[in-house]
């Protein structure tokens, strides 16, 4: 078997809250292998997003390792992290994390200008994934000018315009209706399947679980199911 894309070993992290230790992960061991759809579900605090921050090197764990595509986080400096970051994750927040003084547009083009894309490709690959998203006609507006659904479909755009090895997604199906959303995780299953995107997802959402072939559910910061099917 190929060299998994995300290797979590014994991860823990401990916040300190009104001076009182707070776990959000306990010892935490998870392998993800290229072309997995995993979901990560389980109740608020049950350590989730911190898991899905911690793979995206967004957080640091307390203690034990994290590696993507065979480098080990834990090794790498800020600048490094930020650039493997760029490179080979592709991120959908919660709360979008759209560039307010840019277009829809140029949000989704800003990874691809950073990874040193050409302006005639940035702008055909921006047009094509704003149109499989229903977005169009929106490319010219603003962050503030779209609905909250709107803003969330750019995200995705920009997040999977530069087809990353691994896309971390926070709840994408957040403020999106039913009909969308099921848009949205048909555009993410076609890339799993036929372009091999290894996608994680912290969701609460059923409908993004049933399209994920793997299903791990955390309680009280740790893995309390894993199953596949």
């Amino acid at each position: 078997m190929s060299n998994p894309v995300v290797e979590v070993r014994g991860a823990s992290r401990v916040y300190t809250e009104d001076a009182v230790p707070v776990h959000a992960l306990r010892d935490v061991d998870l392998t993800v292998q290229r072309g997995e759809f995993v979901s990560l579900a389980g109740p608020s605090g049950s350590g989730k997003s911190t898991l899905l921050n911690v793979i995206g090197g967004l957080d640091r764990p307390t203690s034990g390792t994290v590696s993507i595509d065979g480098v080990c986080l834990n090794d790498l400096n800020d600048t490094e992290l930020a650039d493997l970051r760029l490179h080979k994750i592709g991120f959908v927040f919660q709360s979008y994390n759209l560039i307010p003084v840019l277009s829809a547009r140029e949000n989704v083009e800003f990874i691809m200008q950073l990874q040193g894309v050409g302006a005639a490709e940035r702008a055909q690959r921006a047009a094509d994934i704003l149109q499989s998203l229903g977005l169009e006609t929106m490319g010219d507006r603003r962050p503030g000018e779209l609905s909250g659904g709107q803003q969330q479909r750019v995200a995705v755009a920009r997040a999977i315009v530069t087809e990353p090895a691994l896309l971390l997604a926070d709840e994408p199906s957040a403020n999106l209706d039913s009909t969308t959303t099921g848009e949205l995780l048909d555009l993410l299953r076609v890339l799993n399947e036929t372009r091999g995107v290894t996608i994680v997802a912290a969701t609460h959402d059923p409908m993004v679980m049933s399209y994920a072939k793997r299903r791990i559910t955390l309680r009280d910061g740790r893995i309390e199911n894993d199953s596949t099917g």
